[in-house]
């Protein structure tokens, strides 16, 4: 007997119910050149940067279609208290909260006073926040993704969005990895969980359009 929970007949809307847009880690060090001895100190794939600042059209076109922006930053004690097995990687020290760069990308993403804004110790935005809680006061059921690394904080966010039971979309153009192919494989790995999970820019515009 076939699994009636099997059927894939019924697409899903790219935007299910109320949506909300998730800004992870677009930082002032996402603009400021990488030296040796850099605190920022992550492996970037190339046009990094570009990619973060396509992110604004979708802040912009969220603004218009009053879908609530919530932007997250990595932030950590100077002492580096908090980091816990966060430096046992490939990444060095980074995001300290001595360091202004990391702040948000306030002028890039055109960040307002009024916009959510969250802290997180963690790479996925779920862990140890508040951002569960802001959610529910919010409705949404669908989360639109943007920002970076691809294969470490977005895929972790979308990881926990999804075992949250949010409908989790992540926009292909605006999210940047450690390298282009982790990057590729944690798109395909987040598609491979919510099929249509994985959008082109101009797919999102035109369905925040429809919104």
């Amino acid at each position: 007997m076939a699994n009636p929970t099997s059927d894939k007949s019924t697409a899903r809307k790219i935007i299910e119910g109320r949506a909300a847009l998730i800004v992870i880690d677009i930082q002032a060090s996402c603009f400021t050149d990488t030296t040796e001895g850099d605190d920022r100190a992550i492996p970037h794939m190339k046009d990094y940067a570009p990619r973060m600042l396509k992110a604004r059209s979708v802040i912009d076109k969220a603004r218009e279609k009053d879908i609530p922006v919530i932007f997250i930053q990595e932030i950590h004690r100077a002492n580096l208290i908090d980091f816990g097995r966060e430096l046992d990687g490939k990444e060095s020290i980074h995001c300290l909260d001595s360091n202004p760069n990391t702040d948000l990308a306030r002028e890039q993403m055109g960040v307002l006073p009024d916009d959510y804004h969250i802290q997180k110790r963690r790479y996925s935005a779920f862990f140890g926040t508040d951002l569960e809680i802001l959610l529910r006061g919010l409705k949404a059921e669908t989360l639109i993704l943007v920002g970076g690394l691809t294969d470490v904080c977005v895929h972790y966010t979308f990881v926990d969005g999804h075992q949250s039971d949010y409908f989790c979309r992540v926009i292909e153009d605006c999210v940047a990895g450690s390298s282009e192919p982790a990057h590729e494989a944690s798109l395909q790995a987040m598609e491979y969980l919510q099929t249509g999970a994985r959008l082109s820019l101009d797919e999102m515009l035109s369905a925040m359009s429809e919104y």
